[in-house]
């Protein structure tokens, strides 16, 4: 069976000149491209997508103009032996891949496939005999709609030269290149070379600095008692700081030159104390404050108000790739109280090129790095699900452990009821809470996988929507989050379902979620998902949270 335009012997030749030898999944891949070209309209102008790293792109690349280089192939290794050629406009294609069922008559591609044989084992001859007799006959088709965001070309973007290995890389990699972020394919040998001291500087023995400024905060440290800045930037010093530098350790200071400062504005750099103030403003958002001037070349952020903090985390990631600058913070979605310090910043050297300064504020952007939201003091309604609980069997015990919990976030709970396994019963309920003028719905109970669990099915039937089921945190994965939607007689009701564990741990998924819900933060399951990391908790016997890192 030819593949193609060639006889099964000029397409091995061919395999052969391309990849060093006919390889038999070339030559299988030989078909299956084939197949698929057969079965997309006359005319189309197609991209492909392959699924495996293995022979079958390089017989995309010899019967196609699609090539890795060109990128109209894009090969996302999933380990599955198939190709997908598709519309290059609308996606709309087919997709060709070796059915295992259709195996059993070709016993030596069978063992090929399976990995039954090692290489050396292998019947070369009958393999190709099979391959040939077999053809396409061995694949299974079907029509698919590639996505667009493996159709087309990444648009260009601007080529930047990185800071650290002084190679250029395309801008939206980031501040610097990925081999810098530890992509790179192989290991480097770096080292850090001091820079030269600025012009606008001069080192002197502290003998000769008095009558000179300081040209920055310079600090003192008594282990457990005090540090802070001893002399401040500008300072002017006196023939009685000269002991007081050398009792800190300090035999040769910076000072100010004043003809040389203009030449540093010349040459482009900016010291730290106005680089940590030009940083502050870009990364300060609602409820965030800082003070000024900076203190030791640094500038420390604290809330403004109550409420919770939230950080972009991706973005602060990206800043801190930025060579000789710095920011640190507590945890996104932490609690917070008015004046408590969360987050600073400072550049790493005394003076910090304007070029670098420009780099890091075009990755701060337009918006803030740092905000505190409020916290609502919501209205909530509490309703506890289960026959048992219902029929006073069991003692309910949720409705005054969620009250506790809702009250220290000062909400207040205007409706609490508790039905049994019941769908009617149930969905009655949510309708007489949300009369009731709740807008936090508490649900407790049902959210498992036992047969009378039903709370979910009635929130669904009542227009849960946004439902997710399901944290990856370790107390706490059952449960639910979502919203009813605003109807002509009452506006949203947020929706957190709490599984049964609350009843026993101290802290739960319930105590990460309730004050991010508070605050408004739509809930995704990315958001989820960063959840893992920091998820489980220790159950200690004295629980300290949240001082400790469950959750963050």
């Amino acid at each position: 069976m030819n593949i193609g335009s060639y006889t099964f012997e000029e397409f091995k030749a061919l395999a052969r000149n391309f990849h060093g030898y006919a390889a038999p999944g070339l030559l299988i891949g030989g078909y299956m491209v084939a197949m698929a070209k057969r079965n997309l309209p006359k005319g189309t102008l197609f991209e492909a997508v392959v699924e495996t790293t293995k022979c079958l792109p390089d017989a995309v690349q010899l019967l196609t103009l699609c090539s890795t280089g060109n990128n109209w192939m894009k090969v996302t290794n999933l380990g599955r032996y198939a190709v997908s050629l598709g519309d290059k406009y609308t996606g709309e294609g087919v997709r060709v891949g070796i059915d295992p069922s259709k195996l059993e008559d070709f016993p030596e591609i069978r063992d090929w496939f399976f990995k039954r044989k090692p290489k050396k084992d292998q019947n070369v001859a009958r393999l190709e005999q099979e391959i040939e007799r077999a053809g396409d006959t061995i694949c299974r088709m079907e029509s698919v709609t590639v996505k667009q965001r493996y159709l087309g070309h990444k648009p260009m973007d601007a080529i930047e030269v990185c800071p650290v290995c002084g190679e250029a890389y395309p801008r939206y990699d980031g501040p610097i290149c990925r081999g810098c972020q530890g992509q790179a394919p192989y290991t480097s040998m770096h080292s850090l070379v001091a820079d030269s001291m600025p012009a606008g500087l001069r080192v002197v023995p502290v003998a000769e600095a008095v009558g000179r400024e300081a040209a920055h905060d310079m600090t003192r440290i008594e282990p457990g008692q005090f540090k802070g800045p001893e002399f401040k930037a500008g300072q002017r010093l006196s023939i009685g700081d000269v002991c007081r530098l050398q009792q800190m350790g300090r035999f040769h200071v910076a000072v100010r030159d004043p003809a040389a400062a203009a030449e540093a504005s010349r040459q482009g750099t900016r010291h730290e104390n106005e680089v940590a103030e030009c940083f502050a403003r870009a990364m300060a958002g609602p409820g965030v404050g800082y003070g000024l001037p900076p203190h030791e070349g640094k500038i420390d952020f604290a809330a403004d108000r109550d409420g919770l903090l939230c950080v972009d985390a991706l973005r602060m990631e990206q800043f801190n790739l930025v060579p000789e600058v710095m920011v640190a913070s507590r945890h996104d979605g932490t609690v917070i109280r008015k004046g408590s310090r969360f987050a600073g910043t400072r550049a790493i050297p005394l003076f910090l090129p304007e070029e670098r300064m420009r780099q890091a504020l075009e990755v701060l952007g337009s918006e803030p790095l740092f905000s505190v939201l409020p916290l609502r003091r919501a209205k909530v309604g509490i309703l506890v699900t289960g026959t048992e609980v219902f029929q006073g069997i069991i003692e309910d015990k949720f409705i005054p452990v969620i009250t506790a919990k809702v009250g220290a976030y000062s909400c207040t709970v205007v409706k609490s009821t508790v039905v049994p396994d019941d769908l009617d019963m149930m969905r009655d309920a949510i309708a007489d809470i949300r009369t009731a003028g709740a807008d936090l719905l508490v649900t407790t109970g049902g959210l498992s996988v036992d047969p009378d669990d039903l709370t979910r099915q009635a929130l669904l039937e009542y227009g849960l929507t946004n439902g997710l089921h399901g944290a990856p945190v370790l107390p706490g994965t059952m449960s639910v989050m979502g919203a009813l939607p605003a109807t002509d007689t009452g506006g949203r009701v947020q929706v957190l379902g709490v599984p049964a564990c609350a009843l026993y741990y101290k802290t739960t998924f319930l105590d990460i979620i309730l004050p991010r819900l508070l605050a408004g933060r739509e809930i995704s399951r990315r958001e989820l998902a960063r959840m893992g990391e920091g998820g489980y908790c220790m159950a200690c016997h004295t629980c300290t949270w949240p001082k400790c890192w469950f959750g963050k």
